[in-house]
């Protein structure tokens, strides 16, 4: 039976209302910003950089150590748009500093957690695009629980508050509107992670099919999991499979062990980006980039290079 639409955006926003157009972005100055794509090109990424953990920088592997390998390897592929999992509060302000020809939304709001020293098993899923390219129209945030407006809740038995962030864009250079959704779903409970899937696509399905929706992030799911198969039945589709066909993709996640054929094997791609609506994935890569002999993430990023088909 088909699912009465209407009454889906009804019940969602009475939990998670909108956050309307950002007064003060009125005034924004645009800084020059080259993506080097086509009017009908765009260069999108995933990026799970790994929270700032005290237990890694004992190892060499915090995010001191890492912060400008991730720069660098960003800044190379030339994105127009990225989706960021795992940021902590200094990490944003470092990517905030280090790549200034983005707008960063998704980490301001309300605090989401009680202790205000240290990490707690919360981190944002901030979203950067170009200045140059795209307007701000309006933005938004909510957590993947049961009660979406209340910061840093927890549902469905899920191991740490999950929450998404989305942007409705102009792209000045195609001339048209665009939205990308970015989330992080729970590590643990695979009920939690149906669930929170759900409440982003509820949330996402009342717009036109030809309203072009960009969904990025870390799903902690393969692509044999039902969660990876439900955002297909709600008319997603995985843009790396549009642009690589049936071959099998190499896992996402290295542990800072890239070499390791035990951790190659157990790796599977859990980082994805979606698309709805008049737009393809036609190329796709998984940047293994390091930098200086040092790893950005525990993840590899990916990047997808999509195209308006109409």
């Amino acid at each position: 039976m088909k699912k009465n639409v209407t009454s889906n955006r009804r019940t969602f926003l009475k939990k998670v209302g909108i956050l309307g157009a950002l007064p003060f972005l009125g005034g924004l100055e645009v800084q020059a910003f080259s993506s080097g794509a086509k009017s009908s090109v765009l260069n999108v990424m995933t990026c799970n950089i790994r929270v700032d953990l005290e237990e890694d920088a004992a190892k060499g592997l915090g995010w001191k150590h890492r912060r400008e390998a991730c720069v660098a390897v960003i800044k190379k592929q030339g994105a127009d748009l990225i989706g960021f999992q795992e940021v902590l509060r200094g990490q944003f302000l470092d990517l905030k500093e280090q790549l200034p020809d983005y707008f960063a939304f998704g980490f301001d709001g309300p605090e989401m957690d009680a202790f205000k020293e240290g990490y707690h098993g919360i981190a944002k899923n901030p979203i950067f695009f170009s200045k140059k390219r795209f307007e701000l129209l309006t933005a938004g945030g909510y957590w993947l629980s049961d009660t979406p407006l209340k910061a840093g809740s927890l549902s469905w038995g899920s191991a740490r508050a999950r929450n998404a962030c989305w942007v409705r864009l102009w792209d000045r250079v195609a001339q048209r509107e665009i939205r990308l959704v970015n989330l992080h779903l729970d590590h643990v409970s695979q009920e939690a992670k149906e669930q929170q899937i759900k409440v982003v696509l509820d949330e996402s399905a009342p717009y036109q099919a030809d309203f072009i929706q960009i969904m990025t992030g870390d799903f902690n799911v393969d692509m044999n999991n039902k969660v990876y198969q439900d955002v297909l039945q709600a008319g997603w589709l995985d843009s790396y499979v549009q642009a690589k066909g049936n071959e099998k993709p190499e896992g996402t996640t290295h542990g800072f062990k890239p070499n390791d054929p035990a951790v190659q094997k157990r790796s599977k791609k859990i980082d994805f980006i979606f698309v709805r609506g008049p737009i393809n994935g036609e190329d796709a890569t998984i940047v293994k980039d390091a930098y200086k002999g040092v790893w950005p993430s525990d993840h590899y990023f990916v990047r997808t290079q999509l195209r308006y088909t109409t």
